[in-house]
C-alpha cells in the first residue's frame, strides 16, 4: 500500500505553541523533495507531549497542506487503547490516509494483551493501520508470532519495525506471509532491510536529507544494490549524530541549523546545546549526499 520514503515528521515550535507556519513550509520541502509520504505525529513529532488538540491540529495541518499529493500516515499510537481508537478515529474524519499506532509503552502488556490492543483499534476505525514496534521506547517487543495473528486483521497494512534486528524480521516477514508491508524504523539499517523483502522506510534523517534517503530507497526498488549501498554510506555520518541523543533532540536541531524552524522542545527534553551541537554542524557541513548538500544558516 506504501512504499519507499516516508519521513517522520518534526513539530516545529515557537513560543510554547505548534509554529504552523514553519510547519507548512516543511511539509512544503518534503513534497517537493519527492518524498513518498509523510507521518505527522509520531515519536519525531513529539506525540507524547502534544494536547488531544495540539495532536489533531499537527494532523490537519498535514492533510491540508499535502493536499492529496502523498499519503499521510498519521501517528495515533498510545497506551491507552481507548485513546489510540479515539486519536485514529480523528486521523480518519481530519483525512489521513492511514494510522501509525505504537505498541503500548509502559503497562508492559502480554503478546496476547498487545494483539488485542491492536485489534480493538482497527475493528473500532475502518482506516488502514501500521503497527509499530521500537522496543526500546516500550520495553516490550512485538513478537513475529504476534505479529503474524495481527496481520489476519483486514485494515492492518503494515508494520514498521525499528528494532534493526534482522535475525526477527525474517522471521516476523515468513509469519505474516504477504499480508502485511514492512517499513524500517532505523535508518542506519534501510538497505538490508529492504534486501530482506522491506517495502520502505519511516525515516527521521529524510527530515534534512531527503533526496538522499529516496535515492537509496528507490535504488532497491529498481535493483540497483550497488547505487543503493553508495547511498546508504553517504548517510552513514548524518545517521549517527541523529542519533546521539534521544530522538527528536538532534533532527530538531538540525532543522534549526538549517533555518527552518527554533530549537525548541518540550520538556522533558532539551535542546542540543555545546559540544554535541557544534559535532551536529560539523558533520552537516561535511555532508555530501545522493545529489544533494546541506546548506547551514547564519547561526
Amino acid at each position: 500500500m506504501f512504499h519507499g520514503t516516508m519521513t517522520a515528521l518534526v513539530t516545529p515550535f515557537a513560543d510554547g505553541k505548534i509554529d504552523e507556519e514553519a510547519f507548512r513550509a516543511h511539509l512544503e520541502r518534503q513534497v517537493e523533495a519527492g518524498v513518498d509520504g509523510v507521518v505527522p505525529a509520531g515519536t519525531t513529532g513529539e506525540a507524547a507531549t502534544l494536547s488531544f488538540a495540539e495532536h489533531k491540529q499537527v494532523i490537519r495541518i498535514a492533510v491540508e497542506q499535502v493536499a492529496g499529493r502523498v499519503p499521510v500516515i498519521a501517528g495515533t499510537g498510545s497506551n491507552n487503547t481507548a485513546e489510540s481508537v479515539e486519536l485514529t478515529q480523528a486521523a480518519k474524519d481530519l483525512g489521513a490516509d492511514a494510522a501509525l499506532l505504537i505498541s503500548p509503552y509502559y503497562n508492559k502488556p502480554t503478546q496476547d494483551g498487545i494483539y488485542h490492543h491492536y485489534k480493538t483499534v482497527a475493528d473500532a476505525v475502518h482506516l488502514p493501520q501500521v503497527i509499530y514496534n521500537v522496543p526500546g521506547r516500550t520495553n516490550s517487543n512485538i513478537l513475529p508470532e504476534t505479529v503474524g495473528r495481527l496481520s489476519h486483521v483486514a485494515n492492518i497494512v503494515g508494520i514498521k519495525d525499528a528494532t534493526a534486528d534482522m535475525e526477527q524480521l525474517v522471521h516476523t516477514i515468513a509469519a505474516c506471509e504477504g499480508r502485511i508491508e514492512f517499513y524500517s524504523g532505523d535508518d542506519a539499517t534501510v538497505m538490508p532491510f529492504l534486501a530482506l523483502g522491506g517495502h520502505g522506510v519511516i525515516s527521521v534523517v529524510s527530515n534534512v536529507a531527503p533526496k538522499s534517503m529516496l535515492a537509496l530507497t528507490a535504488a532497491m526498488r529498481s535493483n540497483r544494490p550497488d547505487q543503493a549501498r553508495v547511498a546508504q554510506f553517504s548517510l552513514r555520518q548524518l545517521n549517527q549524530v541523529m542519533f546521539m541523543q534521544s530522538n527528536p533532540i538532534p533532527v530538531k536541531a538540525a532543522c534549526y541549523l538549517l533555518g527552518w524552524m527554533s530549537n525548541e522542545l518540550r520538556l522533558p527534553l532539551l535542546p542540543l546545546t555545546g559540544a554535541p551541537l557544534q559535532l551536529l554542524r560539523d558533520v552537516m557541513a561535511g555532508f555530501s549526499g545522493v545529489d544533494e548538500k546541506l546548506e547551514l544558516a547564519d547561526r
